[in-house]
């Protein structure tokens, strides 16, 4: 994923779409920072911890951060003190402020004998040198954690390019790039043993820049500074995917063109058999881009079609061609037809009931990218050239649009569950009175207690839901556990069935108790089902399990942001009337006296069952 230039050397609002093909230099990435206006934009602080010359990395980070919708804040911690800094502390690097903490510790500097040295060593001196490498990792580790609850993200142990046992390295377990994997594998067990805290594996970034490239080692003599320009640039977006991913960034939806995306040529002018799809040259890179597609897909992206074309020539090629990988299942919805295309994504994004923000287009017109550039700047653009055809899946890989941090069954159905929403929509146009349809749906609501087979899910409906959000706060799986084993809080999921299908858990609430008070820390619905009153049951049971928790009051908490307008008066409509409490903030409370009982629930569900009806154990 690459910076674009932008058009007439004007500097748009934040938008990640000018980064696919056009690399921009040091110099004109520094020189455009120097150029925006980024007071308006929410700040986000970074720190960063090392034991090498990393400070050339601040303008990839900061220019990252703009795309992102950010302004950053960086500050280095002293160089080679990052023991000093995690365990004696340092509050200007790390407090309850910070946002994200980045750990570099070049091997080389952490322990010359295993780094450079490592032919010397006896069996026993790697094992004692790797443990007390161990040990100052888990200390460091510990110590950051204790001043700051930020994102931790670490940058592994690079393996060497030329171990120093040779060719023999990768025939032996006890060889150099083994002893460096296993470091590797035991900081990634400390780092998911703590909130919030994840391993960025430096080793990709190689791959994708290539070793020659990767490193200048006329910089790392004379000034102990590694990374070239190049990998500074591919380092900084491996970690700004997972700050994407955790500040609820990643998109949704992938919505493609059909001629030149999918396969090569026309359809409506080469026909069936005369367009470019197959396993071999030229239709391998059109079948290798499908397959991509579908990976996103089955890690749960929903996909959509805006195509100018006649539809049953679009079809055709779906049902008919033999090296179509794509199937009309895993389409959720579709605009093909002569209709401008900015038109046509607004009602895509009706049908999926989801933010412009949300989606992201792919085309191989640059007419059409500018079009959507222009008239939906909210729309991330990739733009496929179809004279580059063969670098289109290599670039949809790693555009980092459509990050997670877990992958849920939820990920894997909900394609399908888009799918099912279109025979809703019919059913809709159908029904003369809403309440009929809401009965006719047949619904069903499951609310329970989280468990290990919820978690990711809960987590990733707080990282990535923002329109029915009422705090917008973002958890990890390992901060949805701990509040989940809290005696002092409780966590709820919501599943809704109906006629349709499954739709999985669409729903969450974190309860937090405090003496009498049920704090509604987080309550959030999927998008996807809003308008159906899913969130008023929701509403009304979780009141329920706070009066079965002995509490007289519940605090509803709402921060406004600029996606989630829609439930500004969710509290107030249900009786919650506004109350102040300081520790919120700018947030806006609001208090329920639970001894004046609960409204109704909805009586057009088919059922409610309540997992919330029995204590847990």
């Amino acid at each position: 994923m690459r910076a674009f230039i932008p058009a007439k050397n004007r500097i748009p609002k934040p938008h990640p779409q000018f980064k696919v093909m056009i690399k921009l230099s040091y110099s004109e990435i520094q020189e455009h920072l120097d150029r925006l206006e980024l007071d308006d934009l929410p700040e986000i602080k970074i720190s960063i911890l090392r034991n090498i010359v990393i400070e050339p990395i601040e303008p990839y980070l900061k220019y990252l951060a703009w795309q992102a919708g950010f302004r950053a804040q960086i500050r280095f911690g002293n160089y080679d003190n990052v023991i000093q800094e995690a365990v004696g502390g340092d509050r200007e690097l790390l407090n309850s402020a910070i946002d994200c903490v980045l750990i570099f510790l070049k091997l080389d500097n952490l322990s010359w004998d295993l780094a450079r040295n490592f032919n010397a060593l006896t069996d026993r001196e790697i094992q004692a040198e790797t443990e007390r490498v161990q040990d100052y990792l888990n200390r460091v580790l510990s110590g950051i954690r204790s001043q700051t609850a930020a994102i931790i993200l670490w940058h592994g142990f690079e393996l060497p390019s030329s171990p120093a046992t040779g060719i023999i390295d990768s025939q032996i377990d006890s060889g150099q790039s083994a002893v460096i994997g296993r470091l590797n594998v035991l900081l990634k067990e400390s780092l998911r043993s703590q909130a919030n805290s994840y391993f960025v594996d430096l080793n990709l970034c190689r791959l994708r820049v290539g070793d020659k490239q990767f490193y200048d080692p006329r910089y790392w003599h004379i000034g102990r500074a590694p990374y070239s320009r190049e990998a500074l640039r591919e380092i900084s977006e491996e970690a700004f995917k997972f700050i994407r991913s955790l500040k609820g960034k990643s998109k949704k939806c992938l919505v493609l063109d059909c001629d030149n995306i999918l396969w090569g040529g026309i359809i409506g002018e080469d026909g069936l058999s005369g367009i470019k799809l197959g396993k071999t040259y030229p239709g391998s890179a059109y079948y290798e881009f499908q397959q991509e597609v579908l990976n996103l897909y089955n890690k749960g992206v929903i996909l959509a079609l805006c195509s100018k074309n006649n539809e049953e020539d679009v079809w055709e090629v779906f049902r008919k061609h033999p090296h179509m990988l794509l199937e009309e299942k895993h389409i959720a919805a579709f605009q093909i037809n002569w209709n401008d295309k900015a038109a046509n994504l607004r009602l895509i994004a009706g049908d999926l009931n989801i933010g412009l923000d949300s989606m992201v287009y792919a085309d191989d017109s640059e007419f059409e990218i500018n079009l959507i550039r222009q008239f939906l700047p909210e729309v991330e653009v990739i733009y496929l050239p179809a004279d580059r055809a063969v670098e289109n899946r290599d670039i949809l890989a790693g555009c980092g649009m459509f990050e997670t941090l877990s992958l849920s069954e939820e990920d894997k159905k909900r394609g399908a569950f888009y799918k099912a929403e279109t025979g809703r929509k019919k059913l809709r146009a159908q029904a003369t009175d809403l309440t009929d349809y809401l009965k006719s749906l047949e619904m069903v609501i499951n609310i329970g207690f989280a468990d290990e087979f919820t978690i990711p899910r809960i987590a990733q409906l707080t990282q990535r839901t923002n329109q029915f959000n009422l705090t917008t706060r973002r958890y990890s799986e390992a901060e949805i556990n701990d509040f989940s084993e809290n005696d002092g809080s409780d966590v709820l999921y919501l599943r809704l069935n109906d006629r349709f299908g499954d739709s999985g858990i669409v729903g969450a609430c974190i309860l937090q108790y405090e003496s009498e008070k049920a704090i509604i820390d987080t309550f959030l619905l999927s998008c996807r089902v809003l308008g159906r009153g899913v969130e008023d049951a929701f509403l009304i049971n979780v009141l329920k399990l706070a009066g079965k928790r002995g509490c007289q009051k519940a605090v509803g908490i709402y921060f406004a942001t600029r996606k989630n307008v829609q439930v500004k008066d969710f509290y107030q409509k249900h009786g919650f009337k506004e109350w102040t409490r300081e520790q919120d903030g700018e947030g806006k409370t609001f208090l329920y006296e639970l001894k004046r009982g609960l409204e109704p629930e909805p009586d057009f569900f088919k059922k409610i069952t309540l997992g919330i009806d029995q204590n847990r154990e």
